[in-house]
């Protein structure tokens, strides 16, 4: 299937059928993306998890592993990703103690045919989720939502920055 036919589909072939893209004739490019996504839990939740209290041990520490983890493993979990040489992988968090929430950013940087977009939004949302697991004990009301991806570049469609997505808060 013609991707102009597909809507832009490119995991398609002429019959519809589903197929791993060929990307042996892109030119190598330095690749960044970035992800977020947040864990909404109760204040006093939160207070555990920043004293080191939790009742699965340290959160953030955890959760940062799991990030890297799940971000080096996107080709084996998701079905048309390639594997890709991963230079490097950065996980921020940021809390508001007031309203409970964990925001959890992941930037994953390398150099090849294919971006970084999947490794960072599945590290985010596996981060999220280590959270959940490793509190869940205290708070099973805990929410996890707005995985999105935030910025990337590098590649053939080049730069994007999500409107009103600062950086400069971060720590990385």
């Amino acid at each position: 299937m013609n991707p102009e036919k597909s809507g832009g589909l490119t995991h398609l072939d002429e019959s519809g059928h589903a197929r791993m893209v060929d990307i042996s004739s892109k030119p190598d490019t330095s690749r960044v993306a970035v992800a977020r996504c947040k864990v909404s839990m109760s204040p006093s939740t939160l207070s555990i998890i920043k004293t080191g209290q939790g009742p699965k041990g340290e959160v953030f520490g955890t959760a940062r592993i799991a990030a890297i983890m799940a971000s080096k493993k996107t080709w084996d979990l998701i079905p048309m990703c390639h594997s890709i040489p991963v230079a490097g992988i950065d996980v921020a968090f940021r809390t508001d103690d007031e309203s409970g929430i964990v925001e959890i950013q992941v930037a994953v940087k390398t150099v090849g045919k294919t971006g970084a977009e999947m490794e960072a939004l599945l590290g985010a949302s596996v981060a999220a989720l280590t959270i959940y697991d490793m509190c869940k004990a205290v708070d099973k009301s805990m929410t996890v939502s707005d995985l999105r991806l935030v910025r990337k570049s590098g590649g053939k469609s080049g730069e994007f920055v999500r409107p009103g997505e600062e950086e400069a808060e971060w720590d990385m």
